[in-house]
């Protein structure tokens, strides 16, 4: 299942994270990880953030994927269920059938 990772840190931690290096290498070891289709870093509600588009192929992978945001970085995960086009267009024509 394709899943968006949203991420924000703590400012304090992110300057600390940033000046160590512990940014850097938890970001890249993530990207390594989840090998994601997609992946955007900007700020999010003023804070360093970002979204991770990957696909989730079991929900016993989440603590995998949000462990090293915890404990590298203090910072607040969500997990949410995506689409792209092609799954969305398959979506609404399976309900149009079943609502035949």
């Amino acid at each position: 299942m394709r899943a968006m990772l949203k991420f924000t840190l703590p400012v304090e931690k992110g300057n600390e994270a940033f000046r160590d290096g512990t940014l850097a290498k938890t970001v890249e070891s993530i990207m390594n990880t989840l090998k994601p289709e997609a992946a955007y870093f900007g700020s999010l509600d003023g804070k360093r953030g970002g979204m991770v588009f990957f696909d989730l192929s079991k929900s016993s992978q989440i603590v995998e994927v949000v462990e090293p945001f915890f404990l590298n970085l203090n910072a607040e995960t969500e997990i949410v269920p995506v689409m792209n086009p092609d799954d969305l267009r398959e979506g609404l024509s399976n309900a149009a059938a079943a609502q035949k």
